[in-house]
């Protein structure tokens, strides 16, 4: 069958490769469930990769399938599989365990080890193919009435677990409630992370370089909450109108706006950042001022990579009820659709070059 594939090391590498058909036998103690891929969705990490910046094969193999961000239908089920059935709409989680008390247990987005495992990224093959094969553990079902946004469901649970680890770390205060809250960047991360805050009643501010009006301010005020655009607003102004946030999630790809962002959080405060850079930048910063206020204020720097199940899930219950709040505004999110594995070149064109591709999907197969 076919797979869209890279050879790690080697940038520009993508290519269709001929991959084996999978087998729900390939998953021992007949726990598989075999999945037909509908849709994948691709992102930065996907050009990253093929820029060769970061990302190995499995053992074994020269090349390493691409995609991460699964949508599909179940096919077929190992005889001991009880969540899932044929026909149930499912996406599946990227990381897989290493040797870790934490890969143990479930929470293998927090291993301990030095080495780790995603599917599409580092040395695990990837979903964009027409099959995949995964133990139950990895399958994470999708409501049907959710099908219009499935390629959301992986990027979500990123912005899920982000937002969770803030309030997980913030129990050291006893009693934290954030009023104001930043996200840093507008992309798809940073606009689910949006929906997330205002789903939990905070102020939020989704901050950007571009213009409004456009598309991504567009999504932003129809979930209620404020489009800044730092050509606008420099992100000193805003500070001086709202006072220095309690909650900053950064979502922009840019280390220096990720540490730029430690001069503006309030006291008792936790910025998270979520951005993976593979570059070689450096940035000047105020390192003692930083320093002292910190200490003195009581702020919490987190690094959120990554989801487990359970950030699926409850990534899940935020884009249902989301629907159910602001109706028809996260499908906008979806733009760039590219029909087939073949078109693979057109896929990485609107990735690299299509500054208006928000969020760019390859239709793999129909229902």
């Amino acid at each position: 069958m076919k797979a869209v594939a890279v050879t790690p090391g080697k940038p520009n590498s993508v290519h269709l490769e001929d991959i084996p058909m999978p087998k729900v036998s390939d998953i021992p103690d007949e726990k598989g469930v075999l999945v037909r891929v509908l849709k994948v969705g691709v992102d930065a990490t996907d050009r990253e990769i093929n820029d060769a910046l970061y990302g190995n094969a499995p053992p074994g193999f020269e090349y390493l399938v691409l995609g991460h961000e699964s949508f599909g239908v179940v096919e077929a089920v190992g005889a001991n599989v009880r969540r899932f059935k044929p026909g149930d709409y499912v996406t599946a989680t990227v990381r897989r365990p290493g040797g870790s008390i934490y890969d143990q247990i479930g929470t293998y987005d927090m291993t301990s080890e030095e080495t780790y495992y995603e599917r599409g990224i580092n040395l695990r093959h990837g979903f964009l193919t027409e099959y995949f094969v995964d133990a139950e553990d990895y399958i994470v079902r999708v409501p049907q009435g959710l099908k219009h946004l499935h390629v959301l469901m992986e990027p979500m649970s990123c912005a899920a677990k982000a937002v969770h680890q803030a309030y997980e770390a913030q129990r050291r205060m006893k009693v934290w409630r954030p009023e104001v809250a930043y996200v840093l960047g507008s992309g798809q991360i940073g606009l689910l992370t949006t929906l997330i805050l205002k789903l939990r009643g905070l102020d939020v501010y989704t901050i950007a370089r571009g213009e409004a009006p456009n598309l991504k301010s567009e999504i932003v005020t129809g979930m209620e909450a404020k489009y800044i655009s730092t050509k606008q607003t420099p992100l000193e102004e805003l500070v001086k109108q709202t006072g220095k946030p309690e909650l900053i999630v950064d979502a922009t790809g840019s280390s220096q706006l990720a540490f730029d962002a430690m001069k503006h959080l309030g006291h008792n405060g936790v910025l998270v950042w979520t951005s993976i850079t593979g570059g070689d930048k450096t940035h000047t910063l105020p390192t003692d001022e930083i320093n002292i206020n910190w200490v003195l204020g009581n702020k919490l720097l987190v690094g959120s990579v990554n989801a487990n199940r359970d950030h699926f899930e409850m990534g899940i219950r935020d884009l249902a009820l989301g629907e159910m709040m602001f109706p028809s505004v996260l499908e906008k999110i979806l733009t760039s659709p590219v029909d087939g594995l073949d078109n693979y070149k057109e896929m990485m064109r609107l990735l690299v070059e299509d500054a208006s591709a928000l969020k760019v999907y390859v239709n793999v197969a129909d229902e």
